[in-house]
């Protein structure tokens, strides 16, 4: 699935010329967190709902408050994971897109990719769920994948959820099958077992949430 696909540009991108009241407005009647700014196609920034609000001038245009103007944009090639990455990162419910000229294309909203996310086979496919840890110098996706394969099972997703101490933690989502060897099979390349789910209840509720959060971005 490219993220490409999802570049859209239902909400025309503000001009520097806008008033400060039709700004205000539009924010009254979408749900986003910021809207773009263009002249021309050239990207000029977004300015965020929390920060037009502070403006008392109504008749004044945006271009004179150029100094609220915040300039994250993303590239149209970024993987689907990464864009969630900059939307937590800059606390926004849209990313503007633009080209190898800094020219603005269009932009993503967080709901869409939060569905590519929703549809993945980490969420999607039937499997247990392992939490493991080990010394960070030491552990291996290589051989993370080794282990669970030598166990006869499918290794269906896995990412470092947390580091503290010198210590990794790594989420690993596996097809189902009993767990009792594979656990065996960690500990024995010193991995420590945190958590484990025989079934789908961390994944569950870990959708519900994203589920959650789409349908309260779209109220």
């Amino acid at each position: 699935m490219q993220t490409t696909d999802y570049i859209t540009n239902d909400i025309k991108a503000l001009s520097p010329n806008d008033k400060v009241h039709d700004v205000k407005k539009l924010f009254n009647e979408l749900t986003f967190t910021h809207l773009p700014i263009a002249d021309n196609s050239n990207f000029l920034g977004l300015i965020s709902e929390s920060d037009i609000q502070t403006i008392d001038t109504n008749d004044k245009p945006l271009v004179e408050f150029a100094y609220l103007f915040q300039s994250f944009f993303v590239t149209k090639r970024l993987n689907w994971f990464e864009l969630l990455k900059i939307f937590a990162l800059n606390d926004a419910s849209i990313l503007p897109v633009l080209d190898e000229n800094h020219k603005y294309l269009g932009y993503y909203e967080l709901t869409d990719i939060l569905h590519i996310f929703n549809s993945t086979p980490f969420l999607n496919e039937s499997g247990a769920i392992l939490v493991v840890s080990k010394e960070i110098q030491d552990y291996s996706f290589s051989q993370i994948a080794q282990i669970i394969e030598s166990n006869n099972a499918r290794l269906l997703g896995a990412f470092v959820s947390n580091f503290e101490d010198e210590q990794v933690e790594i989420t690993i989502k596996l097809s189902d099958h009993d767990l009792n060897n594979t656990i065996q099979t960690f500990r024995r390349y010193n991995y420590s077992i945190l958590t484990s789910f025989h079934v789908d209840e961390y994944l569950n509720t870990l959708k519900e949430r994203s589920e959650y959060l789409q349908k309260y971005l779209n109220i």
